[in-house]
């Protein structure tokens, strides 16, 4: 997950991007792909996230070291030119989708990151309930 904060200043909109980093929390839960969420206190030392109305996650910010870059991946189609004359090849430098094969993958850069926002399972939450008295 990824969030897109905005903050104004001088007259200007700024945009930050955070990454939301769950890896320790789902390796306790199952989190749904389309899971309804809300994100809370962005400009907080420690956001909320609650997931599905019943599990509530705290976050913390780590700075990342270096430089960190989220890409985005679509779906692209394979593209052939045409490039010397031939009998078939009436237009030279056309392209022309393949609709034989299946599209392959691009990957683009989609922004720098400067924090991850990592989140672990809150002490309050329903989950963390269940999964104490799981493990005694």
């Amino acid at each position: 997950m990824e969030a897109n904060v905005t903050t104004p200043s001088d007259g200007e909109d700024e945009e930050e991007y955070v990454l939301l980093d769950l890896d320790a929390v789902t390796n306790l839960v199952n989190i749904p792909p389309n899971a309804k969420y809300i994100l809370t206190g962005l400009d907080t030392l420690n956001p909320l996230l609650i997931i599905d109305d019943k599990l509530k996650l705290i976050g913390e910010y780590e700075e990342t070291i270096g430089t960190c870059i989220a890409f985005t991946e679509q779906d692209k189609p394979v593209v052939h030119e045409e490039s010397g004359p031939s009998d078939a090849n009436l237009f030279s430098g056309t392209r022309i989708i393949d609709s034989n094969q299946p599209p392959t993958k691009q990957v683009k850069p989609l922004c720098k990151l400067h924090k991850v926002l990592k989140f672990k399972i809150s002490p309050d939450s329903e989950i963390q309930s269940e999964t104490t008295k799981v493990a005694k």
